[in-house]
């Protein structure tokens, strides 16, 4: 189970009840749900400080826990400046932990149904223009085993849209590529797969890195599709790592990160006409409602071009009106001069 799921904590002693249904609880989601150490090590510090609220403030054991004791909870940690799509997460966590505990029969019913967190305000995501992901993936050095490296993951992490942890996890095996495109087997959330379709630009990085830079990073047998320079898989770390400094390099000034590419992806998909469902299976999303808030990206760009266009026929328009006002004085000039010379 490793550290994070079983360490004591101090608000809630080793050895309680508490304490051992959540290391059930986390046992199961690794078992059966293939959770990984670091969603395990959030649920369990997360659903510890539940219980230190339980044990300490609300004086209620676990399992006789209400609805209102929950509301409670929530309103600590409001009280405590968590932002809300922390408390959110929290109560989820919570939710899910109670969700568990009532199939096992250790409790009738779930407490946190009905119970929701604050209202979270909707942030839109940021995203890149064409020329500033240009600018991006430009900007390794294109002659080093490094450079030709940080080119193709850029290109990709463009291209397919994937997130960081699946970059992570790719293999030169679930790469398929041609000279027209290519194609990815990711391993996504939940350790679900599928297929990923990369273009041409994507697909000649990607094969120039294999023949060029790969193998003089190369030190053994390591599968790992992406190596660092002692030719082990490139962690989640270096990837970020290299994204930040690429955009440094390129002068942008927006924080980049790993993900800001994968929302350039999708938004710069649908502002080109791809259906709202071929984004959701593109990027591994399992609702449609998680692909919707780039619909809200592009509409807010469609209102900027759209205002932007307005702003400048009314310009256009208040120019032509004062060339006709300067042409008509000019006229009334020449007229009076007329008028004076025959006189």
């Amino acid at each position: 189970m490793g550290r994070p799921a079983t360490a004591p904590n101090s608000a809630t002693p080793s050895g309680t009840v508490a304490e051992s249904l959540l290391n059930d609880y986390l046992r199961m989601l690794r078992a059966e749900r293939n959770r990984s150490a670091y969603t395990l090590r959030n649920y369990a510090n997360d659903l510890r400080a539940c219980f230190a609220f339980l044990a300490e403030e609300a004086k209620v054991d676990l399992l006789a826990t209400d609805r209102h004791t929950v509301r409670a909870y929530i309103a600590s940690l409001m009280e405590s400046g968590i932002a809300p799509a922390s408390i959110g997460r929290k109560i989820s966590t919570l939710r899910s932990f109670y969700r568990y505990l009532q199939q096992e029969g250790r409790v009738k019913s779930n407490p946190c149904d009905g119970v929701h967190g604050p209202k979270r305000p909707r942030r839109l995501p940021n995203f890149l223009t064409e020329e500033e992901v240009t600018a991006l993936i430009t900007a390794p050095e294109p002659d080093k085993p490094q450079g030709l490296r940080n080119r193709a993951l850029l290109e990709l992490l463009y291209a397919a849209g994937v997130r960081v942890g699946e970059v992570f996890n790719l293999n030169t095996a679930d790469l398929e590529l041609s000279e027209i495109g290519g194609a990815l087997r990711v391993r996504g959330k939940g350790n679900k797969e599928r297929m990923v379709l990369v273009g041409k630009p994507a697909a000649r990085a990607l094969r120039r890195y294999l023949r060029e830079g790969r193998p003089r990073l190369a030190k053994g047998a390591e599968e790992a599709l992406f190596l660092n320079r002692d030719g082990e898989r490139l962690s989640v770390r270096a990837v970020q790592t290299i994204v930040h400094k690429c955009a440094l390099a390129c002068g942008l000034d927006k924080r980049a990160h790993p993900h800001l590419l994968r929302h350039t992806f999708a938004t710069h998909m649908l502002d080109g006409g791809a259906e709202l469902r071929v984004v959701q299976e593109l990027m591994g999303h399992a609702s449609a409602n998680t692909t919707q808030v780039y619909l809200h990206v592009t509409e807010a760009r469609q209102r900027q071009v759209y205002d932007g266009a307005w702003d400048a026929m009314a310009d256009s328009y208040q120019r032509v009106l004062e060339e006709r006002k300067k042409a008509r004085r000019r006229d009334e000039a020449a007229e009076e001069g007329e008028g004076e010379a025959d006189q």
